[in-house]
């Protein structure tokens, strides 16, 4: 009995742990398209669109698509138009909030780092919180 009861509870466990990374990476998967969203729109221009990616603390302090962009223009340029990026690791920093990295180059050809933090909002939505940028290891200018 003791056996049937020890494999049982293994089975759940293990069941209860593949539900759990399933869970984190469906989280990953939805603030990675976030970001994907928020650098598409860059890309297209599409101020609106870009704003409407950033977390409600962002927005609040940057009143509108036009200051957001305008920050994002002097701050972080190489986000504007990178010829490329890809997703590095990503963690879960608290419930809800997921640091992400981003590895890309600016239309100059410059390596970048990004490490983005978002956080689920109350709908269920992801939103970027925020955006660390430097230059990556080896580069110079």
């Amino acid at each position: 009995m003791r056996t049937v009861a020890g494999l049982l509870f293994l089975l759940l466990t293990g069941a209860v742990a593949q539900a759990d990374d399933a869970a984190h990476d469906t989280a990953r998967k939805a603030a990675r398209a976030t970001i994907e969203r928020q650098i598409d729109a860059f890309r297209r221009n599409d101020a609106a669109g870009a704003y409407a990616e950033a977390a409600p603390q962002i927005r609040n302090l940057f009143p509108s698509a036009e200051t957001f962009i305008a920050m994002v223009a002097k701050g972080y340029a190489p986000v504007l138009r990178p010829r490329s990026y890809r997703f590095e690791t990503a963690q879960e920093t608290a419930d809800d909030e997921i640091a992400q990295g981003v590895s890309l180059q600016d239309e100059t050809g410059l390596d970048w780092v990004a490490l983005y933090t978002l956080q689920r909002q109350a709908d269920g939505q992801w939103r970027i919180t925020g955006c660390q940028l430097k230059k990556a290891p080896g580069e110079r200018v």
